[in-house]
């Protein structure tokens, strides 16, 4: 919507129609485990509906539609059994949610977390269940394990990796948060791949590592793989990391040639790097957003934007504690073959003497050769976003840590930081580590 909303603004004479097999558009999925909770209306996750498109924006949205294929040659799409024809054409299809090939998926009560309907579907089963399993301990399965305890369920995650948040957090730190939501009463089961979905008509258990585990209600938030069915009957290039070689101009490669008229965004793209060369992916709402935005430009206009590197700065509230990271963690960093070395620092939010600091945990890494930082993570009981943006931007200049400790100041004042905030200090820390 972000692109079709773009090339509306760029072009007003121009028509543009979007088909979709949601029947919601424009929300924000990462609201979905508040919507179940009920912290937040449906309806107020929803920023506007076809109809406001439509009368206000002369956007036809066509819901509940299913793109059949995309002839290239002849510049149509075929939608609910009809061919469209186009001038421009951006393909935003996201991502799909990995389902792991066992048994009982298909069992009623097991579900995936990626549109409105399933919030609700989630929210109307939980209803008339005790206990919950959830599937994989990324950032999403931790949040629903939150909403779900709030709800008075019991909660347990199963996860394959020996750490929560796998691949873009750090161990030391995720261990933190696995503590305190264990504190909460949530159930951990950790390196346990789910093997079997339990059940007749309805699933009654999880099995996992060779034990069963009774629930009423099953997700899966197992991780979300680009969506290429589209691009792949195309014939577009695939990069490395199974998802859409783009330009910067987000155009595609067919054979190592750059498709004209077609422009993809979202989870299906694979990014370049902000902080080492190669390829990355940044499935995320920020990056589909600016995205979208870019490819909406230039499907209407001869003055082309472009799609730069990311380094996917990212913040989740869990629980009551916020974490969040930037560019490389340690495993990212390893499958760089980078050599990190890490500076940690512990201290609080506010000043010590002011009511309601919090503690605030920041690790920051650097290259061993280059001394440049290559990401941070923070946990903190508040303002983890702010702090993690300025991290941020070292990561993308390529501030080595010694520079930013002659270049970086900290705003202060008792009811917001330390005199010298817990970010200065990891750096410092770096600093010492770096020099050994």
């Amino acid at each position: 919507m972000t692109a079709a909303s773009t090339a509306r603004a760029k072009d007003p004479e121009c028509e543009v129609t979007v088909f979709t097999e949601d029947e919601d558009v424009a929300y924000s999925p990462c609201a979905i485990p508040w919507g179940i909770e009920g912290k937040s209306k449906w309806t107020d996750i929803v920023m506007h509906t076809p109809d406001f498109y439509e009368k206000e924006r002369g956007i036809k949205v066509c819901t509940k539609t299913t793109v059949e294929s995309v002839d290239d040659a002849a510049k149509t799409v075929t939608a609910g059994g009809k061919a469209y024809a186009y001038d421009s054409l951006v393909i935003a299809t996201g991502g799909k949610v990995f389902v792991p090939p066992i048994e009982g998926t298909n069992l009623k009560n097991v579900f995936i977390v990626r549109t409105i309907r399933d919030g609700k579907n989630i929210q109307e089963a939980l209803k008339d269940a005790k206990n919950v399993v959830i599937g994989g301990a990324g950032v999403i399965g931790l949040e629903l394990a939150v909403a779900f305890k709030d709800m008075g369920k019991d909660v347990t995650v199963i996860e394959m990796m020996n750490q929560v948040i796998p691949r873009i957090a750090d161990k030391d730190m995720a261990d933190d948060i696995q503590k305190h939501l264990e504190d909460m009463g949530i159930k951990f089961v950790m390196k346990a791949p789910i093997q079997a979905v339990n059940g007749t008509d309805k699933v009654s258990s999880v099995t996992a590592d060779g034990k069963e585990y009774p629930c009423e209600v099953m997700i899966f938030a197992t991780g979300v793989r680009a969506n290429l069915d589209i691009p792949k009957a195309l014939g577009f290039d695939v990069g490395q990391l199974n998802a859409v070689i783009v330009a910067p101009t987000l155009q595609p490669y067919k054979r190592g040639r750059l498709v004209p008229d077609i422009y993809v965004a979202g989870d299906l793209v694979q990014c370049e790097s902000a902080v080492m060369n190669g390829a990355t992916m940044s499935q995320l709402g920020s990056t589909a957003v600016k995205q979208g935005a870019v490819a909406g430009n230039n499907a209407v206009s001869k003055e082309k934007k472009l799609f730069g590197p990311v380094a996917s700065p990212w913040v989740s509230f869990i629980g009551e504690k916020q974490i969040a990271g930037t560019g490389l963690s340690q495993g990212l960093a390893s499958w760089y073959g980078v050599d990190v070395v890490e500076g940690k620092a512990k201290g609080l939010t506010r000043a010590r003497y002011y009511p309601g600091g919090k503690e605030l945990i920041v690790k920051v890494l650097a290259d061993r050769t280059s001394h440049r930082i290559i990401g941070a993570q923070i946990i903190a009981g508040e303002e983890a976003t702010g702090r993690i943006d300025w991290l941020t931007s070292a990561v993308i200049s390529g501030t080595t840590a010694e520079d930013f400790l002659v270049r970086s100041e900290n705003a202060y004042c008792p009811p917001t930081s330390m005199v010298k905030d817990v970010v200065i200090s990891a750096v410092e820390d770096l600093c010492k580590n770096l020099a050994q």
